[in-house]
């Protein structure tokens, strides 16, 4: 049943509540599937007089910090042109500032056994380090020196840009399913920005230099743009205080007026096809979706894992089980700031075409929209998903992102609490109303990716 997925989750703690009468007989086996679900944990906020918003969740359990600094700019906020911009400056705030040049960081956080890393979306930057409680002032003073003063070097980026290349070849161009999920959201976001690649285009990056990178950070880092938040072991009144005086001297600057053209909505299906030096081919089905937060987010998300979403998911049972020509099978529901994407996927075995793998895609789809997903399926996916988000909140990195990522998309960390009772309250109705919603015919884009060149297929 749900609760003994939850039973201990360390310091996240989890209330199932039920009616109590203590002349009932005792609840059934099944009663505790209907038992509400809780989700809390201890979380205070505050802001500082320049706008940096600042969450703390104390957990004393191990003398381990985990310090996250999150920028509220992501690819949405680039031009044509200066796409990757936001990937591109995350890669350089690791090369150093005024106090802690580029050889100075990574030497002192090693030194100090301190881990970091960070990473890009379409809506946020985010940059973590996980430290010795010790450590807490030092990792304060180097991230407000690269709050303030990046350096940004011409050399410096001139080296980077070869890495960031290299990664987009690897992540992308060499990656069979991002490369289609790449192709998709330029199918589906038109005129949004979100239809070009958070990594952005090769010919971008390629031009990049500090002159066009300096006004990017100028403009978005800074404290009124930023949410930090820390989780694990730290008093909290002096670690205001040293928040206070480290972060207090950065001033607040006036942000841009942000809007984002709306995507189009989709009137007809749309089709296309890519060839690239890859051993087999894939077919992706895909249709734009919701924001993150949107009432209709939790039905698609179990939705996308009653298609995909592990072995016993319907494609993986159909196409990689049953009919033995697909090597993987997924689904996806991803949502963002701005409206999402739904997304189921299959890759080929080598020499198959993907004519009969896109009817079975499109039958399964359309299997939602005409049954009620049976209410063992709909059990198993709660489970399955509700175990994930659990889970993703063991560590006190695991708490710390998500209370930014909360904040960051809504304004409000306290989100976080109420989605499991969401995604409970999910019903096989709710399932099939959103697919006849949203998975629609007319608005069903379809993209192939086959190799560059092919011999005769077989046809399944």
């Amino acid at each position: 049943m749900i609760q003994t997925l939850f039973a201990l989750v360390g310091a996240c703690a989890l209330h199932a509540q039920t009616p109590k009468n203590p002349s009932a007989p005792p609840a059934p086996p099944a009663a505790p599937a209907a038992a509400s679900l809780r989700l809390d944990f201890p979380v205070e906020k505050f802001q500082l007089a320049n706008g940096l918003t600042v969450i703390l969740h104390q957990d004393r359990s191990v003398p381990l910090i985990s310090y996250h600094t999150w920028y509220r700019v992501g690819s949405r906020d680039e031009k044509p042109g200066i796409t990757g911009a936001a990937h591109m400056l995350e890669h350089m705030m690791f090369k150093g500032a005024k106090k802690y040049s580029n050889k100075d960081f990574d030497r002192i956080l090693q030194e100090n056994g301190i881990t970091n890393n960070a990473f890009t979306t379409w809506d946020y930057t985010g940059y973590y380090e996980n430290l010795p409680s010790s450590k807490l002032e030092l990792i304060m003073d180097v991230e407000v020196d690269r709050m303030r003063h990046l350096a940004l070097k011409p050399e410096d980026l001139k080296s980077e840009l070869e890495v960031v290349k290299e990664e987009r070849r690897w992540r992308i161009d060499n990656n069979p399913p991002s490369l289609l999920r790449e192709a998709m959201f330029n199918a589906l976001f038109k005129p949004h920005p979100y239809h070009w690649p958070v990594i952005g285009t090769m010919d971008d990056i390629a031009a990049y230099t500090s002159d066009k990178l300096r006004p990017f950070y100028d403009t978005f880092y800074v404290p009124n743009n930023a949410v930090l938040v820390l989780a694990g072991d730290f008093d909290i009144p002096s670690t205001k205080a040293l928040i206070e005086r480290h972060y207090g001297v950065l001033e607040r600057r006036e942000l841009p007026a942000r809007g984002y053209p709306p995507a189009a909505e989709p009137k007809k299906a749309e089709r296309f096809t890519l060839e690239a030096e890859v051993q087999n081919s894939t077919v992706i089905l895909g249709y734009k979706g919701v924001e993150s937060g949107h009432p209709d987010s939790f039905a698609l998300d179990l939705a996308a894992a009653v298609l995909g979403a592990g072995d016993s998911s319907r494609l993986y049972k159909k196409l990689v089980y049953r009919d033995q020509t697909a090597t993987s099978t997924s689904g996806y529901n991803i949502t963002n700031a701005d409206p999402g994407a739904f997304m189921v996927l299959a890759a080929m075995k080598p020499g198959l075409k993907t004519d009969g793998t896109e009817k079975i895609l499109r039958q399964e789809v359309l299997r939602l929209k005409s049954e009620l997903v049976s209410e063992t399926e709909l059990r198993k996916v709660k489970n399955q998903l509700m175990k994930d988000y659990i889970d993703g909140l063991m560590t006190i990195d695991g708490k710390a992102q998500a209370l930014a990522t909360n904040e960051i998309l809504f304004g409000s960390f306290e989100k976080l609490f109420t989605d499991l009772e969401k995604y409970k309250a999910v019903t096989a109705n709710d399932i099939q109303r959103v697919a006849q919603k949203y998975l629609r015919t007319e608005r069903e884009v379809v993209g192939v990716l086959n190799p560059r060149s092919r011999q005769k297929a077989s046809v399944q």
